[in-house]
């Protein structure tokens, strides 16, 4: 068949970076970032994420063509904030939200386990 091997989809060739920044020319505080391997999961939750950030002006993201995998998010900030670290505040915040959830799940699926 003429389809990509399935391990394409998640496996980042070597010599590619996951998570690549492009300044935006024409835009202040506006960049693009360039996500390998990812898809609407991981770009609709970053891009919530990034919406709660009040300097955050513009957040979205798009999945360029079906069989790239990879996804671009565009982000314009305010001038107190920079998209860089718009970006990383959002990273940061969701590794800490699912650090709680694990640690919530872990301990409910404890107490269940043991009156089992």
């Amino acid at each position: 068949m003429n389809a990509p091997d399935r391990y394409e989809r998640f496996v980042v060739p070597e010599g590619v970076k996951k998570v690549s920044y492009e300044r935006d020319t024409k835009i202040m505080n506006a960049a693009t970032f360039t996500v390998e391997r990812e898809d609407h999961t991981i770009g609709n939750i970053v891009r919530m994420q990034l919406h709660r950030d009040e300097n955050v002006l513009f957040a979205g993201y798009k999945l360029p063509h079906p069989l790239q995998y990879k996804i671009l998010f565009r982000i314009q900030t305010t001038s107190q904030s920079s998209p860089m670290q718009a970006y990383n505040q959002a990273i940061n915040d969701l590794d800490k939200e699912l650090d709680h959830l694990k640690n919530q799940f872990e301990t409910e699926l404890a107490k269940h386990t043991r009156d089992y």
